[in-house]
């Protein structure tokens, strides 16, 4: 029975990580797509012209945002979590390529010439939860400093859920393409949006029931 028990709680830790690295998989294939094109000689055309021009903030975001997502799934496993070496290890590989992702999504925000679906909505939106992950994550830096664990946990938690928005936007969007069709500007910023906001919602969810 002994056995049973230690065998069933390691199993029990990971649904969790399991269904943040499944949300990641759309934006983490659709980044994949995106470097075959770059690395490969895709033609160029009105949509993709933009990353050929200025290849590498899009390559930084690109290969930071599948690091943060897939290897940040791995710290909310709480048999890895209190392994000391292993949380010290991926949080000094997570926070930067937090960092790099928010910053380099920010400055594409900035300085590509977006497509007009996307429209002052969608860059609005942008702009904020950019920002609100870099701050987050720098809280969370902070905190840790101070040896303020559970504040350190809260934060990069946070900037966590506003990293995996790509993922959730891709469920928002998938009901709305299925009964209404192409979503206008309007339409295309409230539902990506709508997957910023539901990842901070659940996040201050956890925090809160774990607090």
């Amino acid at each position: 029975m002994t056995d049973k028990i230690a065998t069933a709680r390691p199993r029990a830790q990971w649904p969790v990580p399991a269904a943040l690295i499944a949300l990641s998989l759309v934006p983490v294939l659709a980044g994949g797509i995106r470097m075959a094109e770059l690395t490969g000689g895709a033609e160029i055309t009105p949509d993709n012209a933009r990353f050929f021009a200025s290849p590498v903030p899009v390559v930084l975001h690109i290969i930071t945002v599948t690091l943060y997502s897939v290897l940040g799934a791995f710290q909310f496993v709480p048999r890895l979590r209190r392994r000391r070496s292993w949380h010290r290890v991926a949080g000094r590989v997570l926070a930067p390529c937090g960092l790099v992702a928010a910053l380099s999504g920010l400055w594409m925000s900035f300085f590509y010439a977006l497509p007009e679906s996307d429209g002052a909505l969608v860059a609005a939106f942008r702009l904020v939860f950019g920002t609100a992950m870099v701050v987050a994550i720098v809280l969370g830096l902070a905190a840790i400093r101070r040896r303020d664990f559970a504040r350190h946990r809260a934060w990069m938690i946070r900037g966590y859920a506003i990293g995996l928005g790509a993922g959730t936007q891709a469920l928002t969007h998938a009901p709305y393409f299925a009964l209404v069709g192409t979503p206008d500007e309007f339409a295309k910023g409230l539902l990506m949006g709508a997957g910023w906001v539901i990842n901070v919602v659940v996040a201050e969810w956890i925090i809160r029931r774990s607090s």
